[in-house]
Protein backbone atom coordinates (compact mmCIF):
# COMPACT_ATOMS: atom_id res chain seq x y z
CA UNK A 1 0.00 0.00 0.00
CA UNK A 2 1.32 3.34 -1.01
CA UNK A 3 0.78 6.66 0.20
CA UNK A 4 -0.71 7.29 -3.29
CA UNK A 5 -3.50 4.93 -2.66
CA UNK A 6 -4.35 6.71 0.71
CA UNK A 7 -6.57 9.05 -0.88
CA UNK A 8 -10.62 9.30 -0.86
CA UNK A 9 -13.06 7.24 -0.24
CA UNK A 10 -11.12 4.59 -1.91
CA UNK A 11 -7.71 5.19 0.19
CA UNK A 12 -10.20 4.75 3.51
CA UNK A 13 -11.11 1.53 2.27
CA UNK A 14 -8.01 0.52 1.89
CA UNK A 15 -6.62 1.71 5.47
CA UNK A 16 -9.54 -0.54 6.77
CA UNK A 17 -8.98 -3.11 4.73
CA UNK A 18 -5.04 -3.51 5.99
CA UNK A 19 -5.96 -2.98 9.78
CA UNK A 20 -8.92 -6.52 9.14
CA UNK A 21 -6.09 -8.19 7.78
CA UNK A 22 -3.55 -7.60 10.27
CA UNK A 23 -6.44 -8.62 12.94
CA UNK A 24 -7.72 -12.11 11.29
CA UNK A 25 -4.22 -12.75 10.87
CA UNK A 26 -4.05 -13.34 7.15
CA UNK A 27 -1.55 -10.19 7.01
CA UNK A 28 1.56 -11.24 9.57
CA UNK A 29 2.67 -7.76 10.48
CA UNK A 30 5.45 -9.52 12.47
CA UNK A 31 7.62 -9.63 9.35
CA UNK A 32 6.79 -5.63 8.66
CA UNK A 33 4.37 -3.89 6.58
CA UNK A 34 6.69 -0.55 4.93
CA UNK A 35 8.65 -0.36 2.19
CA UNK A 36 12.09 0.47 4.19
CA UNK A 37 12.44 3.44 1.22
CA UNK A 38 13.05 5.82 2.50
CA UNK A 39 16.46 6.80 3.83
CA UNK A 40 18.92 4.90 5.56
CA UNK A 41 21.36 5.01 8.67
CA UNK A 42 24.15 2.92 10.13
CA UNK A 43 24.39 2.51 13.86
CA UNK A 44 26.16 -0.18 16.50
CA UNK A 45 27.19 -2.28 13.43
CA UNK A 46 24.17 -2.11 11.90
CA UNK A 47 23.25 -0.78 8.12
CA UNK A 48 19.37 -0.07 8.43
CA UNK A 49 17.30 0.74 5.95
CA UNK A 50 14.26 2.95 6.99
CA UNK A 51 10.34 4.18 6.35
CA UNK A 52 8.56 5.77 8.61
CA UNK A 53 5.45 3.62 8.60
CA UNK A 54 7.12 0.36 10.15
CA UNK A 55 10.14 -0.29 12.19
CA UNK A 56 13.72 -0.37 10.63
CA UNK A 57 15.24 -3.44 8.31
CA UNK A 58 19.12 -4.98 8.62
CA UNK A 59 20.38 -4.74 5.73
CA UNK A 60 24.04 -6.69 4.49
CA UNK A 61 25.99 -5.34 2.22
CA UNK A 62 27.55 -8.40 0.52
CA UNK A 63 31.16 -8.83 -0.82
CA UNK A 64 29.95 -8.10 -4.79
CA UNK A 65 28.45 -5.69 -3.58
CA UNK A 66 24.82 -6.81 -3.73
CA UNK A 67 22.22 -6.38 -0.17
CA UNK A 68 20.88 -8.34 1.78
CA UNK A 69 17.87 -7.81 3.90
CA UNK A 70 18.59 -9.90 7.40
CA UNK A 71 15.21 -8.71 8.71
CA UNK A 72 13.63 -6.37 11.13
CA UNK A 73 15.24 -5.03 14.00
CA UNK A 74 12.89 -4.52 17.00
CA UNK A 75 15.47 -3.45 19.76
CA UNK A 76 14.61 -7.05 21.54
CA UNK A 77 10.94 -6.47 21.18
CA UNK A 78 11.23 -3.01 22.85
CA UNK A 79 10.45 -1.37 19.90
CA UNK A 80 6.28 -1.09 19.27
CA UNK A 81 5.42 1.84 17.42
CA UNK A 82 6.93 3.03 14.15
CA UNK A 83 10.86 4.41 13.17
CA UNK A 84 11.32 7.64 11.61
CA UNK A 85 13.23 7.46 8.78
CA UNK A 86 15.57 10.34 10.31
CA UNK A 87 17.01 9.81 14.01
CA UNK A 88 19.76 11.27 14.53
CA UNK A 89 23.47 10.12 15.56
CA UNK A 90 25.63 11.82 17.98
CA UNK A 91 29.11 11.90 16.23
CA UNK A 92 30.28 12.46 20.16
CA UNK A 93 28.77 9.83 22.72
CA UNK A 94 27.37 7.27 19.60
CA UNK A 95 23.65 7.26 20.71
CA UNK A 96 20.90 7.42 18.15
CA UNK A 97 17.84 9.29 18.76
CA UNK A 98 14.64 8.71 17.23
CA UNK A 99 11.04 8.64 17.48
CA UNK A 100 7.56 7.30 15.86
CA UNK A 101 4.30 8.65 14.99
CA UNK A 102 0.76 6.94 15.06
CA UNK A 103 -2.75 7.75 14.40
CA UNK A 104 -3.72 6.69 17.83
CA UNK A 105 -2.76 8.06 21.16
CA UNK A 106 -0.06 8.34 21.95
CA UNK A 107 0.73 10.44 18.53
CA UNK A 108 4.76 10.89 19.33
CA UNK A 109 6.76 8.91 20.81
CA UNK A 110 10.40 9.35 21.82
CA UNK A 111 13.10 6.88 22.00
CA UNK A 112 17.19 6.71 22.81
CA UNK A 113 19.29 4.30 21.62
CA UNK A 114 22.54 3.68 23.41
CA UNK A 115 25.95 3.30 21.37
CA UNK A 116 25.40 -0.73 22.60
CA UNK A 117 21.97 -0.88 20.84
CA UNK A 118 20.04 -0.70 24.05
CA UNK A 119 16.76 0.94 23.12
CA UNK A 120 15.24 3.22 26.38
CA UNK A 121 11.75 3.52 27.57
CA UNK A 122 9.47 4.90 25.32
CA UNK A 123 8.57 9.15 25.98
CA UNK A 124 5.42 10.00 24.45
CA UNK A 125 4.77 13.42 23.40
CA UNK A 126 1.53 14.77 23.62
CA UNK A 127 0.18 16.92 20.83
CA UNK A 128 -3.80 17.75 20.12
CA UNK A 129 -3.78 15.55 17.13
CA UNK A 130 -2.52 12.83 15.27
CA UNK A 131 -0.05 14.50 12.61
CA UNK A 132 2.90 13.69 9.89
CA UNK A 133 6.03 14.34 11.63
CA UNK A 134 8.91 13.62 9.37
CA UNK A 135 11.95 14.72 11.06
CA UNK A 136 12.92 16.38 14.32
CA UNK A 137 16.29 17.43 15.65
CA UNK A 138 18.87 17.36 18.60
CA UNK A 139 21.09 19.71 20.13
CA UNK A 140 24.07 18.20 22.68
CA UNK A 141 21.06 18.68 25.26
CA UNK A 142 17.70 19.29 23.82
CA UNK A 143 15.49 17.08 21.07
CA UNK A 144 13.06 19.43 19.41
CA UNK A 145 10.05 17.80 18.31
CA UNK A 146 7.96 19.54 15.51
CA UNK A 147 4.29 19.91 15.95
CA UNK A 148 2.93 21.15 12.43
CA UNK A 149 -0.77 21.17 11.01
CA UNK A 150 -0.54 18.36 8.52
CA UNK A 151 -3.15 16.12 9.93
CA UNK A 152 -4.42 12.68 10.04
CA UNK A 153 -7.80 13.64 9.18
CA UNK A 154 -10.05 10.50 7.72
CA UNK A 155 -12.80 12.51 7.18
CA UNK A 156 -11.12 15.18 5.17
CA UNK A 157 -10.12 12.79 2.89
CA UNK A 158 -13.65 11.13 1.85
CA UNK A 159 -15.46 14.74 1.54
CA UNK A 160 -12.62 16.58 -0.05
CA UNK A 161 -11.22 13.40 -2.25
CA UNK A 162 -7.75 14.58 -0.97
CA UNK A 163 -4.81 12.20 1.06
CA UNK A 164 -4.82 11.00 4.11
CA UNK A 165 -2.89 14.29 5.65
CA UNK A 166 -4.98 17.11 5.29
CA UNK A 167 -2.90 20.84 5.66
CA UNK A 168 -4.77 23.00 7.82
CA UNK A 169 -3.58 26.87 7.25
CA UNK A 170 -5.01 27.96 9.81
CA UNK A 171 -3.12 26.73 12.49
CA UNK A 172 0.17 27.65 14.18
CA UNK A 173 3.40 26.04 13.71
CA UNK A 174 4.19 24.76 17.31
CA UNK A 175 7.71 23.10 18.28
CA UNK A 176 8.59 21.13 21.16
CA UNK A 177 11.95 21.12 22.94
CA UNK A 178 12.31 18.53 25.62
CA UNK A 179 16.06 17.12 27.18
CA UNK A 180 17.36 14.45 25.19
CA UNK A 181 17.24 12.55 28.06
CA UNK A 182 13.98 12.90 29.99
CA UNK A 183 12.36 10.11 30.48
CA UNK A 184 8.59 11.79 30.31
CA UNK A 185 7.49 14.96 28.81
CA UNK A 186 6.80 17.15 31.69
CA UNK A 187 9.75 19.28 31.00
CA UNK A 188 8.58 20.23 27.17
CA UNK A 189 8.91 23.64 26.30
CA UNK A 190 6.75 24.36 23.20
CA UNK A 191 7.24 27.20 21.21
CA UNK A 192 4.85 29.18 18.06
CA UNK A 193 5.68 30.56 14.48
CA UNK A 194 3.49 31.22 11.78
CA UNK A 195 1.80 28.48 9.92
CA UNK A 196 4.27 26.57 8.01
CA UNK A 197 5.21 22.67 7.52
CA UNK A 198 8.88 21.13 6.65
CA UNK A 199 10.02 17.95 5.71
CA UNK A 200 13.95 17.92 6.33
CA UNK A 201 15.97 19.60 9.53
CA UNK A 202 19.67 20.73 8.27
CA UNK A 203 21.19 20.65 12.13
CA UNK A 204 19.94 22.61 15.55
CA UNK A 205 22.73 23.46 18.38
CA UNK A 206 22.61 25.58 21.31
CA UNK A 207 23.27 28.70 21.72
CA UNK A 208 23.41 30.89 25.10
CA UNK A 209 19.98 30.59 25.89
CA UNK A 210 18.72 29.91 22.56
CA UNK A 211 18.16 26.59 20.76
CA UNK A 212 18.67 27.22 16.75
CA UNK A 213 17.69 25.34 13.99
CA UNK A 214 18.51 25.40 10.63
CA UNK A 215 16.06 23.83 8.35
CA UNK A 216 13.66 23.97 5.14
CA UNK A 217 10.43 25.52 5.75
CA UNK A 218 7.17 25.31 2.92
CA UNK A 219 4.27 27.51 3.23
CA UNK A 220 0.80 25.82 2.32
CA UNK A 221 2.14 22.56 1.02
CA UNK A 222 -0.48 20.77 -0.94
CA UNK A 223 0.77 17.02 -0.99
CA UNK A 224 -2.78 15.99 -3.52
CA UNK A 225 -0.50 17.68 -6.26
CA UNK A 226 2.70 15.14 -5.56
CA UNK A 227 -0.35 12.38 -6.51
CA UNK A 228 -1.00 12.39 -10.45
CA UNK A 229 -0.10 14.37 -13.88
CA UNK A 230 1.07 17.22 -11.65
CA UNK A 231 3.77 16.00 -10.32
CA UNK A 232 6.27 17.39 -12.76
CA UNK A 233 5.76 20.78 -11.62
CA UNK A 234 4.81 21.53 -8.07
CA UNK A 235 4.37 25.36 -7.77
CA UNK A 236 3.09 25.41 -4.22
CA UNK A 237 6.19 23.65 -2.66
CA UNK A 238 8.48 26.40 -2.12
CA UNK A 239 10.50 25.38 -0.23
CA UNK A 240 13.12 27.91 1.84
CA UNK A 241 16.26 28.09 4.06
CA UNK A 242 15.55 29.18 7.14
CA UNK A 243 17.05 29.86 10.53
CA UNK A 244 14.98 29.20 14.06
CA UNK A 245 15.66 31.01 17.30
CA UNK A 246 13.69 29.66 20.94
CA UNK A 247 14.63 31.28 23.76
CA UNK A 248 14.25 29.03 26.43
CA UNK A 249 14.67 31.88 29.03
CA UNK A 250 11.86 33.98 27.56
CA UNK A 251 9.99 31.85 25.80
CA UNK A 252 10.05 33.84 22.78
CA UNK A 253 10.80 32.23 19.04
CA UNK A 254 11.74 33.99 16.24
CA UNK A 255 12.39 33.50 12.79
CA UNK A 256 14.45 34.71 9.50
CA UNK A 257 14.18 33.43 5.71
CA UNK A 258 18.04 32.23 4.22
CA UNK A 259 17.13 31.52 0.67
CA UNK A 260 15.02 31.94 -2.10
CA UNK A 261 13.11 28.39 -3.57
CA UNK A 262 13.47 26.01 -3.91
CA UNK A 263 15.38 24.04 -1.98
CA UNK A 264 15.52 21.26 0.34
CA UNK A 265 17.12 17.83 1.48
CA UNK A 266 19.77 19.85 3.37
CA UNK A 267 22.94 18.36 4.62
CA UNK A 268 25.84 18.83 6.60
CA UNK A 269 29.04 17.57 7.94
CA UNK A 270 27.60 14.83 9.91
CA UNK A 271 30.79 15.35 12.42
CA UNK A 272 28.89 18.43 13.89
CA UNK A 273 25.44 16.71 14.28
CA UNK A 274 23.59 18.61 17.09
CA UNK A 275 26.73 21.40 17.30
CA UNK A 276 27.32 24.37 15.85
CA UNK A 277 28.40 24.53 12.25
CA UNK A 278 28.71 26.78 9.38
CA UNK A 279 27.53 24.68 5.78
CA UNK A 280 24.47 23.42 4.75
CA UNK A 281 24.68 21.77 1.22
CA UNK A 282 21.36 21.18 -0.23
CA UNK A 283 19.34 20.55 -3.50
CA UNK A 284 17.94 22.81 -6.20
CA UNK A 285 14.65 21.46 -6.92
CA UNK A 286 12.42 21.92 -10.06
CA UNK A 287 9.99 19.41 -8.80
CA UNK A 288 9.31 17.43 -6.20
CA UNK A 289 11.50 14.62 -7.82
CA UNK A 290 13.67 16.53 -9.96
CA UNK A 291 16.80 17.86 -8.79
CA UNK A 292 18.66 20.89 -11.00
CA UNK A 293 21.44 21.49 -8.99
CA UNK A 294 23.91 20.94 -5.54
CA UNK A 295 24.06 24.32 -3.47
CA UNK A 296 26.13 25.36 -0.83
CA UNK A 297 24.77 28.01 2.22
CA UNK A 298 27.06 29.78 4.47
CA UNK A 299 25.71 30.23 7.70
CA UNK A 300 28.30 33.53 8.47
CA UNK A 301 27.37 34.97 5.65
CA UNK A 302 24.36 37.24 5.44
CA UNK A 303 21.38 36.29 2.56
CA UNK A 304 21.35 38.88 -0.24
CA UNK A 305 18.12 41.10 0.37
CA UNK A 306 15.15 40.36 -1.92
CA UNK A 307 16.81 37.76 -3.80
CA UNK A 308 13.77 36.15 -5.62
CA UNK A 309 16.33 32.93 -6.85
CA UNK A 310 18.83 30.96 -5.92
CA UNK A 311 22.60 32.20 -7.06
CA UNK A 312 25.86 32.64 -5.83
CA UNK A 313 26.19 35.29 -3.41
CA UNK A 314 25.47 36.85 0.16
CA UNK A 315 25.17 33.56 1.62
CA UNK A 316 25.68 31.09 -1.21
CA UNK A 317 29.47 30.52 -1.99
CA UNK A 318 28.84 27.98 -4.48
CA UNK A 319 26.43 25.95 -6.81
CA UNK A 320 27.18 23.09 -9.07
CA UNK A 321 24.46 23.04 -11.75
CA UNK A 322 23.82 19.68 -13.15
CA UNK A 323 23.21 21.00 -17.05
CA UNK A 324 20.26 20.88 -18.99
CA UNK A 325 17.70 17.47 -18.94
CA UNK A 326 20.29 16.22 -16.21
CA UNK A 327 18.88 15.46 -12.80
CA UNK A 328 20.19 14.69 -9.51
CA UNK A 329 19.95 13.41 -6.20
CA UNK A 330 20.77 14.40 -2.74
CA UNK A 331 24.38 15.63 -1.95
CA UNK A 332 26.23 13.71 0.84
CA UNK A 333 28.93 14.95 2.34
CA UNK A 334 31.92 13.00 2.98
CA UNK A 335 34.65 14.77 4.75
CA UNK A 336 38.26 14.18 3.65
CA UNK A 337 39.29 13.23 7.19
CA UNK A 338 36.80 12.09 9.59
CA UNK A 339 36.27 14.28 12.89
CA UNK A 340 36.63 18.03 13.31
CA UNK A 341 40.27 18.16 13.27
CA UNK A 342 39.91 19.65 10.00
CA UNK A 343 38.06 22.48 8.26
CA UNK A 344 34.46 21.87 7.74
CA UNK A 345 33.67 21.85 4.32
CA UNK A 346 37.11 20.12 3.82
CA UNK A 347 35.55 16.98 1.51
CA UNK A 348 33.03 16.18 -0.97
CA UNK A 349 29.71 16.04 -2.29
CA UNK A 350 28.34 12.40 -3.69
CA UNK A 351 25.08 12.34 -5.93
CA UNK A 352 23.69 10.38 -8.88
CA UNK A 353 22.93 12.26 -12.10
CA UNK A 354 20.34 10.86 -14.40
CA UNK A 355 21.25 12.43 -18.22
CA UNK A 356 16.84 11.77 -20.01
CA UNK A 357 18.63 12.68 -23.16
CA UNK A 358 21.34 9.70 -23.45
CA UNK A 359 19.61 7.78 -20.69
CA UNK A 360 22.92 6.65 -18.57
CA UNK A 361 22.84 7.79 -15.14
CA UNK A 362 26.29 8.02 -12.90
CA UNK A 363 27.63 8.93 -9.68
CA UNK A 364 29.58 12.21 -9.20
CA UNK A 365 31.95 13.56 -6.62
CA UNK A 366 32.61 17.41 -6.40
CA UNK A 367 34.59 19.27 -4.28
CA UNK A 368 32.49 20.26 -1.28
CA UNK A 369 35.24 23.56 -0.15
CA UNK A 370 35.07 25.04 -3.80
CA UNK A 371 31.64 24.07 -5.65
CA UNK A 372 34.21 23.83 -8.85
CA UNK A 373 32.07 22.99 -11.96
CA UNK A 374 34.57 20.51 -12.78
CA UNK A 375 33.65 17.14 -10.73
CA UNK A 376 36.94 15.18 -8.98
CA UNK A 377 35.32 11.88 -10.21
CA UNK A 378 32.21 10.70 -12.56
CA UNK A 379 31.68 7.15 -12.48
CA UNK A 380 29.16 5.78 -15.00
CA UNK A 381 26.89 3.11 -13.85
CA UNK A 382 25.71 0.41 -15.93
CA UNK A 383 22.22 0.78 -15.06
CA UNK A 384 19.84 3.88 -14.39
CA UNK A 385 19.27 4.84 -10.92
CA UNK A 386 15.99 6.08 -10.32
CA UNK A 387 15.03 9.57 -9.17
CA UNK A 388 14.91 9.02 -4.97
CA UNK A 389 14.90 11.14 -1.98
CA UNK A 390 17.91 10.17 0.39
CA UNK A 391 21.02 8.65 -0.04
CA UNK A 392 23.52 7.67 1.99
CA UNK A 393 27.48 7.34 2.68
CA UNK A 394 28.86 4.12 4.69
CA UNK A 395 32.75 3.95 4.88
CA UNK A 396 34.91 1.18 4.49
CA UNK A 397 35.61 0.82 8.40
CA UNK A 398 31.63 0.31 8.74
CA UNK A 399 31.49 -2.34 5.48
CA UNK A 400 33.91 -4.37 7.32
CA UNK A 401 31.94 -4.42 10.58
CA UNK A 402 28.76 -4.74 8.88
CA UNK A 403 29.97 -7.77 7.31
CA UNK A 404 30.33 -9.94 10.21
CA UNK A 405 26.71 -9.67 10.78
Amino acid sequence: MKIGDLKGLFGLVMVHMQMLRAKLKVLDVSYGIGTANTALVYHHGKLLALSEADKPYVLKVLEDGDLQTLGMLDYDKRLAHSFTAHPKVDPVTGEMFTFGYSHTPPYITYRVISKDGFMHDPVPITVPEPIMMHDFAITENYAIFMDLPLYFRPKDMVKKNTLIFTFDPTKKARFGILPRYAKDELLIKWFELPNCFIFHNANAWEEGDEVVLITCRIENPDLDMVNGTVKEKLENFKNELYEMRFNMTTGIASQRKLSAAAVDFPRINESYTGRKQRFVYGTMLDSIAKVTGIIKFDLHAEPEPGKEKLEVGGNIPGIFDLGPNRFGSEAIFVPREPGITSKEDDGYLIFFVHDEVTGKSAATVIDAKTMSTDPVAVVELPHRVPYGFHAFFVTEEQLQEQAKL
